[in-house]
């Protein structure tokens, strides 16, 4: 499969790339990022799929969570897929910040016409999973993922539905309940259509009361700052952590006074989650 390499930059004695492909899934040309770190040149490593929220593209985490750093320590590769198709044609597309571009919430639509193009489900766990694994020194059976608020559901959604791509899952301020969210509500009925039993396939809580967990009941870590603004409408997770309780599921909920929704909060706390995900991918 042909990849439009974009940009390249030596970064922690690894490198940092930009790149580009036509998207057989999405139907349209898609960005994404990886950092390969320095032990990437001696054969693979293992691999940590990054999703971001809402209005960020493929390059905000690795311009601003500072996590190459971190990734080279321990010789993880970071893939950071954009957070919606482009250039759709689709009319108001654009008109709202949490629905359309960059807000794909990581589903498969089935309502028109969203249904053409976002399938952000497949795109990110078949599609450009099997194009890293196939293009880049990576291992595929040490494959983690973790994100940031509508990330951070597609992170703990997609670690539940699949624990045997995913080894490890984490997120920060994630949209853990997003059938009870109104940014969720308003996303799943746009993509998915009224039926609400359609959507508890990509609510994280609703999975796990439905009897899915992570890989080998491992860890999920989850950060939360205590001064999010999102939290008590938005964000949810002491439905999750309570979902999480009633099923066994291990869960590291930590929240973090005085920190917001942002990347100064991300950014403070990178360095666990690569840890976190480089114990459970070895």
């Amino acid at each position: 499969m042909h990849i439009e390499t974009l940009s390249e930059h030596v970064c922690f004695g690894g490198v940092q790339g930009f790149y580009r492909h036509e998207s057989q899934v999405i139907g349209l040309p898609m960005r994404f990022s990886i950092y390969q770190p320095p032990q990437a040149q001696h054969g693979p490593v293992p691999v940590l799929f990054y999703l971001a929220g809402l209005t960020c593209t493929e390059e905000t985490f690795m311009i601003k969570a500072g996590a190459q750093r971190f990734a080279a320590q321990h010789g993880i590769m970071l893939v950071a897929p954009d957070t919606s198709p482009r250039n759709t044609g689709i009319a108001d597309v654009d008109k709202d910040w949490d629905f359309g571009t960059a807000a794909g919430f990581y589903v498969n639509a089935t309502q028109e016409p969203w249904n053409q193009h976002f399938r952000m489900h497949d795109y990110v766990a078949h599609e450009l999973r099997e194009l890293v694994l196939a293009e880049f020194p990576a291992k595929t059976d040490r494959i983690g993922i973790f994100g940031h608020s509508m990330g951070g559901h597609g992170a703990l959604m997609l670690g539940l539905r699949h624990p045997k791509i995913y080894r490890s899952v984490s997120a920060f301020a994630p949209i853990a309940a997003p059938m009870q969210s109104p940014w969720g509500t308003k996303a799943f009925e746009g993509y998915l259509g009224p039926d609400r039993s359609s959507w508890e396939a990509y609510d994280a809580t609703a999975l796990i009361e439905q009897g899915a967990y992570a890989a080998d009941k491992s860890t999920i870590l989850i950060d939360q700052g205590l001064a999010d603004k999102h939290l008590g409408l938005q964000l949810l997770p002491h439905l999750f952590e309570a979902a999480c309780r009633a099923a066994g599921q291990p869960l590291n909920l930590r929240m973090h006074e005085g920190y917001d929704h942002g990347y100064y909060f991300i950014s403070s706390f990178i360095e666990d989650h690569i840890a976190h995900h480089a114990r459970l991918l070895g």
